[in-house]
């Protein structure tokens, strides 16, 4: 018989989506406060509110759902739908992030389509640009906490960080040579300094 000391506290379970309907509601509340910069929000949404995930989970979980072809953000749906509940998880996950935005971007091209050469409306479109570019790099730095848990280490994660920047938006190569090149050096670098 295993008797618990009264003074110690019984582990708490790590917060999870309690059923495929929460995960289909999270993730459709998720699209629908991302309209061109879902990574921050999904980022706050799902480590620092929900808490369904660490900064370090989200970062490795964020690493796999860009290299899958496809949106990142639907991706992560899937991995994080499918940890939980196997494949009718993640297809509810995915579902969440995919049928609000569907059927919404249906109706935004619909009433679009008679001003779509209007001077005012291309002119705003170009402006939401710079705030997805923003919104990207403000993600990065508030996730760039967790670069000094890697085992390559903050500098060489820095390093690879630079040469992918200077491969995309100096040189302009296709992004699937950094991705590979960099990604298979980096994936390289960390199994040597993993302890064996």
């Amino acid at each position: 018989m295993n008797i618990q000391p009264a003074n110690e506290q019984p582990p708490q379970e790590k917060p999870r989506p309690q059923s495929l309907i929460d995960l289909f509601v999270s993730f459709t509340v998720l699209a629908l406060q991302g309209f061109g910069g879902v990574m921050a929000i999904v980022q706050h949404e799902l480590v620092e509110k929900k808490k369904w995930l660490t900064h370090e989970e989200f970062i490795e979980d964020w690493a796999v759902a860009q290299i899958m072809p496809g949106p990142n953000v639907v991706n992560l749906s899937i991995i994080i739908g499918g940890r939980y509940f196997g494949l009718p998880g993640a297809l509810s996950a995915c579902a969440g992030m995919l049928v609000m935005p569907l059927v919404l971007i249906l109706l935004i091209a619909i009433l679009y389509a008679p001003y779509a050469n209007h001077h005012g409306v291309t002119h705003a479109l170009r402006a939401m640009g710079a705030v997805a570019a923003g919104l990207i790099l403000a993600t990065g730095f508030r996730l760039s906490s967790a670069l000094k848990k890697n085992p390559m280490g903050l500098r060489i994660c820095i390093g690879l960080s630079l040469l992918c920047f200077i491969a995309v938006a100096l040189l302009r190569l296709p992004l699937a040579y950094p991705l590979f090149g960099l990604g298979f050096v980096g994936c390289a670098l960390a199994y040597r300094k993993l302890p064996a």
